[in-house]
């Protein structure tokens, strides 16, 4: 209810208390004050006797109107006012609040959603109903459609369950889902814009302001995109391309680059340019290293849009060619097209076949006319195909005349028999007028490349006609006659190119299609697949959340086409991730397939605001009721002066005030009489709360698996609390926390000198792994800089800590992802055991129940399974903590029992 511009109050009826407040100022001056206890002198009453009669006390005005003051306070405190900073002339109505929230919103989602929570809160202190839409198509494939006109409350919990989502706002579907609004005027109306702009924005805009209630359009920091390195760009270093919006002003950013494991393997600094929309960093890592990325990240943004994922073509090959003469004329050595077709995206090695043959770490052998008998080289390149190498050969003037003599059948290394004979030219065809090449066939790897009208074929080896032949052939010319033939060997392939590497039989080594087929062929390279398994349609196998966060396929995720993998934009039934059989991964991102973006424009009559500007209403009850307790307070205070107490009181409390050693007995007795674990205060309240809540459904856990029954844990500070009792402490790192006295530094240290195990958690969920620090790691640095340390390094998979109860292969919390950090050398003292654990996964959060034993937090991406696997971590800590490192002493049990025998 609304008195005032702006002023609200969300139980006005309260404020019919204040009528009552002149019964209590009579109430309060006919109530004298308490009497006073003396001591009774009765022969001294008979003195001085006095029969004057006098007026009872009563209690001093200024006290009277400080109670009525506080009573006042206390009945406007539960009327609920508000202020409400918008402008005058609010018509009363439901609340609409328009979300974006698509893969651009993602960037500054938690600074949505708490505005989000303030716009309801408002509502909730006015009374207005809440209708919730979202622009992004939902999840389950459903058109974007009108939350249900419920009350600000319950539209609080459906709020919390908001997530962007990976794909882009419909805001077209959000107009036509404003046709079934259930009312015809709003009383208030806010857009939550992601900063992009949509051709529906206008009409969008005008249906919203038609509504009434003025329309607010707050906006926050839009979103970037990481794309794949440009055509073109060199490929010694990976060149990942960063688009924002078009601003004026510069802009640096940091990207990461990211193993399977979650591990950052490198960072590379780069800067956008006032008025420009992209810029690239240059990721420089050794060939081995740069082959385990499978992702890169905008660092800071937990965003789809700002991760990258990296699949079998974006890996560095290391090619073998042989067949070539490099001291002739370039233009006629056979290798040379090879060379400069590849050259930019692998790296290459020359030398004799046989040489290759022996060499270490080649993915692709290329051999250019270079006919092969059995023997030692066609032996070990046999052995490397099978390893998961695809070997390349091209034919030529020199394989012909060997097929002629009738030796096809003895070179091992065909995926075809080739035809003997028959012609002058002794198996090969020669045309007067050249062929052209036939479109792709579907399950060839070459299926949607575009093929250049002016490709021409002068000559090729035939393959000899049989029934697998069809089933072997990637590619053909107009007249059926096989170009491209291959068969699978073990892991790998053996490929054969009918023509010539060079110019001599047909101008394909001259054509941009030819660098695309020697790509493709390359890709190939352990990742093993089959031929069919690498076009038509790929099933869905992990998927990125609008937070980019990789999970199994579930829901109505479907299969995409390969062709469509550089086009297609995604949406619920294809959301960005990564597609395909397991040997055979193909990424599929976010961005490539988004056109450039312009910003919003908010529109005339609309309010705008950037997040954080605007309040979405101020709540006087805080303020009233801490003001109500200060009065009460000095009541308390005047009221014990009033009868002569507050001396006795103020010594008391004075008396009382260093009693802190005794605190330290009581909480070290209590300690010592029990095994439990201990949290280290934050001077965050809440945070402390959910940390022994976290603690206490751990020890829950290990109570019901294990023999080891834990006590209630404890909150410690180590300045002044003893904490040699507890065999590990949990220490949950906030930006606000205070730096440790000198006090706690030296118990810490005595701590971990002892043998106690200290858990870190910077829950930041591995943000913390490299580059410009986030705000947990900061901090982290500066509340151990006096610590004594060991060196830190990341757990290994054969760590102790892996299975002192169970078998892990990884530590998940609320988080996944970060990388947990042990000391080296532990090995060296205390049984083995790592005084420090370092991680980012919040396992507090996850490990956290209420009163009735119900999990607090949700756990992201993988639901209970993972909470279970971060109960099975905690377990294993706990076990660890204990026991020490006696799991490690079973590797030797073998030798030990192989002695006993002697």
């Amino acid at each position: 209810m609304t008195f005032l511009p702006g002023l609200a109050f969300a139980a006005p009826w309260a404020l019919m208390l204040l009528a009552g407040l002149p019964l209590l100022w009579r109430l309060l001056r006919v109530t004298p004050p308490r009497p006073r206890r003396v001591a009774f002198p009765a022969l001294a009453l008979l003195l001085g006797l006095d029969t004057q009669r006098r007026q009872a006390e009563s209690t001093p005005f200024w006290l009277l109107l400080l109670r009525l003051l506080l009573a006042a306070l206390l009945i406007l405190a539960a009327a609920g006012p508000s202020l409400d900073p918008r402008p005058a002339g609010r018509v009363e109505g439901p609340l609409l609040a328009v979300i974006d929230d698509g893969w651009a919103a993602a960037r500054d989602w938690d600074r949505r959603r708490t505005h989000l929570d303030g716009l309801l809160a408002a509502a909730e202190r006015t009374g207005r109903p809440v209708l919730l839409l979202g622009t992004a198509p939902p999840a389950d494939g459903g058109p974007v459609a009108l939350g249900r006109l419920t009350t600000a409350t319950e539209a609080r919990t459906l709020a919390a369950g908001m997530e962007p989502k990976p794909w882009p706002t419909d805001r077209a579907a959000a107009l036509r889902a404003l046709e079934t609004l259930p009312f015809d005027r709003a009383g208030r109306v806010a857009w939550l814009n992601d900063g992009l702009a949509d051709p529906a924005d206008g009409a969008l805009s005008r249906r919203l302001q038609g509504l009434g209630g003025g329309l607010e359009v707050v906006t926050g920091r839009s979103g970037r995109l990481l794309l794949p390195p440009a055509a073109g760009s060199a490929a010694e270093r990976l060149m990942p391309v960063a688009r924002r919006l078009p601003t004026a002003e510069a802009e640096a950013f940091a990207i990461r680059a990211r193993d399977a494991a979650g591990a950052v393997l490198a960072r590379s600094e780069g800067r956008f340019e006032p008025g420009r929309a992209t810029a690239e960093a240059a990721i420089d890592l050794p060939t081995q290293l740069r082959n385990r990325l499978v992702r890169l990240e905008i660092e800071g943004e937990r965003a789809a849009g700002a991760t990258l994922l990296l699949d079998e073509a974006s890996r560095r090959r290391s090619v073998g060619l042989a067949g070539g003469d490099p001291s002739s004329a370039p233009l006629l050595d056979r290798l040379y097209y090879v060379e400069r077709a590849l050259a930019p995206h692998a790296e290459l090695k020359r030398g004799e076949a046989a040489e290759l043959a022996a060499a270490p770490g080649l993915d692709v052998v290329i051999l250019a006319d270079v006919p092969l008998a059995p023997g030692p080289t066609a032996a070990r390149l046999a052995a490397r195909v099978e390893q998961g190498a695809v070997l390349v050969r091209f034919a030529g003037p020199l394989m012909a005349p060997n097929n002629a003599q009738g030796s096809a059948a003895d070179d091992p290394l065909l995926p075809v028999r080739l035809l003997a004979g028959g012609r002058a030219l002794g198996g090969v065809l020669s045309w007067t007028t050249p062929m052209r090449l036939a479109p792709f066939p579907d399950a060839s790897p070459f299926h949607g490349l575009a093929i250049p009208g002016d490709v021409e074929i002068r000559s090729q080896v035939l393959a000899e006609p049989g029934l697998e032949l069809t089933s072997r052939t990637w590619a053909s010319l107009t007249d059926g006659t096989p170009l491209v033939t291959a068969q699978r060997m073990g892991k790998g392939l053996v490929v054969l190119i009918h023509t010539s590497a060079n110019a001599e039989w047909g101008n394909l080594a001259l054509s941009g299609l030819f660098v695309d087929m020697l790509r493709r062929l390359t890709a190939l390279s352990q990742a093993g697949a089959a031929p069919a398994a690498q076009a038509g349609a790929l099933a869905p196998a992990e998927l990125l959340d609008g937070l980019g966060r990789l999970a199994p396929a579930a829901g109505i995720a479907a299969p995409l086409e390969r062709d469509a993998l550089a086009t297609a934009v995604p949406q619920p039934r294809h959301p960005p991730g990564f597609y395909g059989p397991a040997e055979a991964r193909t990424a599929f991102n976010l961005g490539p397939a988004l056109p450039p973006a312009a910003p919003f424009a908010p529109p005339p009559g609309a309010a705008a605001a950037e997040l954080g500007e605007s309040l979405p209403g101020l709540d006087f009850r805080p303020a009233l009721l801490l003001a109500a307790l200060a009065l009460a307070l000095a009541d308390l205070a005047a009221t014990l002066a009033l009868r002569g107490l507050l001396w006795r009181v103020a010594a008391v409390i004075a008396l009382l005030w260093p009693a802190g050693g005794v605190r330290a007995q009581s909480l070290a007795l209590e300690a010592g009489l029990a095994t439990r674990l201990a949290c280290v205060a934050t001077r965050d309240a809440a945070l402390d709360r959910l940390c022994l809540a976290g603690l206490r459904g751990l020890s829950v856990r290990l109570a019901e698996r294990s023999t080891a029954e834990l006590a209630e844990p404890m909150l410690v500070d180590p300045g002044r609390d003893p904490v040699l009792f507890f065999p590990l402490l949990y220490w949950r790192i906030t930006p606000g926390q205070p730096q440790p006295s000198e006090q706690a530094v030296e118990t810490l240290n005595a701590y971990m000198a002892k043998g106690g195990v200290i858990l870190f958690d910077t829950a930041d969920e591995g943000q913390a792994g490299a580059g410009p620090d986030t705000a947990e790691l900061t901090r982290l640095r500066r509340l151990v800089a006096g610590l004594a340390l060991p060196p830190l390094a990341p757990m290994g998979a054969d760590h102790v800590l892996n299975r002192s109860f169970y078998l892990l292969k990884s530590v998940p919390g609320r988080w996944d992802g970060a990388t947990l950090w042990v000391s080296q050398g532990a090995e060296a003292g205390n049984d083995g055991v790592s005084p420090v654990v370092l991680g980012g996964n919040d396992w507090m959060a996850a490990w956290a129940v209420d009163e009735r034993g119900r999990p607090i937090h949700a756990v992201v991406p993988g639901g209970e399974r993972q909470r279970e696997l971060a109960y099975r971590f905690g377990i294993n800590l706990v076990m660890y903590a204990l026991t020490g490192n006696y799991k490690a002493d079973q590797v030797h049990l073998p030798a030990i029992l192989d002695r006993l025998k002697r």
